[in-house]
């Protein structure tokens, strides 16, 4: 029988967006950001494994999770990052944890505020990367204008076991691994959110918003702005990952200045859920070598 997991933290509102936190009094603190049609829940076992090295905030992006639609209805990687940053100005400068959409996003906070963010780790991040692959094709179709809003319409259709079951195959390495009660979660969870009004629409407009990035030029171009963190970075990928290459990680090892890549077999795309364990005992390893110096302590 497998070990029964412990239950989601608890959340509350923070500003504009909706988060989940560990107790406090741990010596340091960390923001963690989900990736697409994820949530703060995304991060609940890891938040475990390191609640005694940091207090840990992981928040629902805007029209994510129990955080309402932005007024302006912009779900762009900008606007993401703008929420992050929010948060980080509100518990003060923190270990920045993102996973797929939400380690661009983490990108883009920590090159645009460095004073905010102690260290970076990311977990599949989706980084620019124009090799056609089925899982971000989906994405793509998913953002394109009309198709998007058909497919949000038709998937509404198809029960929601059905289409849970559907998004652990495709981003865990072994679906058969994850735990029934966190299937039955995430299963009245989407029940939950196909009866709200913004649930589509934050959906596509956030995979419109990683979709853009991916033809951004310039310096804000991910890539770029990849090149311009300070902070010390971790990157882990999953070799059985069907959304992020993980030969982008030779690509990461190039660009980030201070990084240190983990590619880990027999995970896909949400280590931190698959193997909350590794991906902890790395992240204490980062957080550790900064705390003794490898980066400057907040004041």
């Amino acid at each position: 029988m497998k070990q029964q997991p412990i239950p989601h933290w608890p959340g509350r509102m923070v500003g504009p967006v909706h988060v989940r936190s560990t107790p406090e009094g741990a010596p340091e603190k960390a923001v963690f950001v989900h990736g697409l049609a994820g949530s703060a829940t995304n991060w609940t076992d890891l938040m475990d494994e390191l609640k005694d090295v940091v207090t840990g905030y992981a928040l629902d992006l805007p029209g994510a999770g129990y955080s309402p639609a932005p007024a302006d209805g912009d779900y762009s990687v900008d606007a993401h990052a703008r929420a992050v940053i929010g948060l980080l100005e509100e518990v003060g400068p923190a270990h920045l944890f993102g996973n797929s959409l939400g380690g661009a996003v983490a990108v883009r906070v920590a090159a645009l505020r460095s004073d905010l963010v102690r260290s970076l780790t990311l977990v599949s991040p989706a980084l620019p990367d124009l090799l056609p692959r089925y899982g971000p094709a989906r994405v793509a179709a998913a953002a394109t204008p009309r198709i998007g809003e058909w497919v949000a319409g038709k998937l509404t259709l198809v029960p929601a076991a059905q289409r849970v079951n559907a998004t652990f195959a495709m981003v865990w390495a072994d679906a058969g691994r994850v735990h029934p009660d966190r299937l039955s979660e995430a299963i009245e969870e989407l029940r939950r959110r196909d009866g709200l009004s913004h649930t589509a629409p934050s959906m596509i407009g956030s995979a419109r918003g990683i979709v853009a990035e991916y033809f951004r030029r310039g310096a804000d171009n991910l890539w770029n702005q990849a090149a311009r963190v300070v902070a010390p970075t971790l990157v882990i990928y999953g070799k059985l990952d069907r959304l992020v290459r993980p030969a982008m990680a030779a690509k990461a090892c190039r660009t980030f200045r201070q990084v240190r890549l983990v590619l880990l077999p027999r995970v896909g795309h949400v280590a931190q859920m698959e193997r909350p364990d590794v991906v902890a005992a790395e992240a204490r390893r980062l957080i550790g070598e900064t705390r003794l110096g490898n980066a400057p302590l907040a004041s």
